[in-house]
């Protein structure tokens, strides 16, 4: 699958790894619609973006909002052939404190409803419509990437309820690739340790400069860019499906 001439839909597209990949695709010749809940920033990018790109502002908990954003973008753009998945947030809470504090069963579904549910619900519009296209080189139709994490893969202190939305995220990869493959339809999950974006740089200094530090080479925050890169590899690469892709410069945690 080429970049050029390819309809894409990204999810939290507005900001951080979604924002790389719509700069991306766009730069390579492709057609995105973004969603995103930020409209500011969604605006924005479509004004550095151009005409090739739409913004269809969408809170993916929201089954109604998510249907109408897509069903926006299908009409800007046509059935897509390519859909990342990048919304998401990332609480940071130990389960139990010293204090006696445990984590709120009201944050633990927050993160569940955005980090899976909401990732399930956009696929789930999308796929249909992926699937009606004419079928391309080896009867392929699409591919689909979701964000997973390295939390999901190694969760550590203070990251239950984000380690298990990414950890269901991961799980999700092979049973959808399987149910998809009859329809040409290829999925895979990239799961990024340290980024540079905002939902990393709202930490603290000395926990950014901590978590750059456990890369083994290179010695620094991933990037949009990194991450984009490897989206466009997953669409030009017909033999990556169902596959899990570590994007964490070595680190093991």
């Amino acid at each position: 699958m080429e970049v050029a001439g390819s309809v894409a839909i990204v999810s939290g597209g507005a900001s951080g790894l979604g924002a790389g990949v719509v700069r991306m695709l766009v730069a390579g010749g492709g057609r995105v619609a973004c969603l995103d809940r930020d409209e500011a920033a969604g605006r924005a990018l479509v004004d550095e973006m151009g005409p090739s790109c739409t913004f269809h502002a969408c809170d993916i908990t929201d089954p109604g909002q998510v249907a109408q954003a897509c069903g926006a973008a299908f009409e800007a753009h046509g059935d897509p052939n390519v859909l990342v998945n990048c919304a998401g947030i990332a609480p940071v809470r130990r389960f139990l404190t010293r204090a006696g504090d445990v984590y709120p069963l009201e944050q633990f579904r927050e993160v569940m409803e955005v980090n899976v549910i909401g990732t399930f619900d956009v696929i789930r519009n999308v796929a249909p419509r992926m699937a009606s296209r004419e079928p391309g080189r080896d009867g392929e139709r699409g591919v689909i990437v979701n964000t997973g994490s390295l939390a999901g893969l190694e969760g550590q202190t203070g990251q239950t309820g984000y380690g298990a939305s990414k950890g269901a995220v991961v799980a999700l990869t092979l049973p959808l690739a399987r149910d998809l493959a009859p329809l040409g339809i290829r999925v895979l999950c990239i799961c990024p340790a340290a980024m540079d974006t905002p939902m990393v740089k709202a930490y603290p200094e000395e926990v950014q400069s901590r978590l750059s530090t456990l890369h083994l080479f290179p010695k620094r925050l991933g990037t949009p860019t990194d991450f984009a890169a490897v989206v466009r590899a997953t669409m030009e690469q017909p033999m990556l499906n169902g596959s899990v892709i570590r994007l964490d410069a070595g680190t093991h945690l």
